[in-house]
């Protein structure tokens, strides 16, 4: 098999913008603002949990000041209740694939996705039509360092 042939022009080009953004002196967020602007992006989304509502604030001001246009969405997007997907489940479900459409709609370029649960960020990055890369991972028992349990010897 030719691994070369699994990959789109596009795919090649989200490669090579990568590549060129990595500087070991920048932070995550640093290397999308860098990716962003060698890809000529503009409008970038932000899909997040409401438990990081302070978070993506932040990074959406943070983003801006860079001269991006910024789509924001929580994931209580809608106010879908449980019992309308799953019988017998209560409450407001968070609704991954309405975030994905909700940032479609507004023609985002790039979607950053930050604490979405396990399940939902596999719904998200699959509905999204924008790439989509992360920035948090929820993991609520290490406060999103999921690492943590990696680097530590006792596990």
């Amino acid at each position: 098999m030719d691994f070369k042939d699994l990959y789109t022009a596009e795919d090649i080009a989200i490669m090579k913008n990568a590549e060129d953004s990595l500087n070991r002196n920048n932070d995550r967020i640093q290397e999308i603002i860098e990716y962003a602007k060698k890809s000529n992006i503009k409008t970038i989304g932000i899909a997040y949990c409401t438990s990081l509502n302070k978070q993506a604030s932040k990074l959406k001001n943070i983003l801006e000041f860079e001269g991006f246009t910024i789509e924001h969405v929580n994931c209580k997007l809608g106010k879908l209740p449980f019992s309308n997907l799953i019988p017998d489940y209560k409450g407001i479900t968070c609704n991954p694939a309405g975030q994905a459409k909700y940032l479609e709609e507004r023609d985002t370029e790039l979607n950053i996705m930050m604490g979405l649960c396990l399940g939902h960020d596999m719904i998200f990055n699959a509905k999204s039509k924008a790439p989509v890369t992360p920035l948090i991972v929820k993991d609520r028992k290490l406060k999103h360092h999921s690492i943590e349990k990696l680097n530590d010897s006792n596990s």
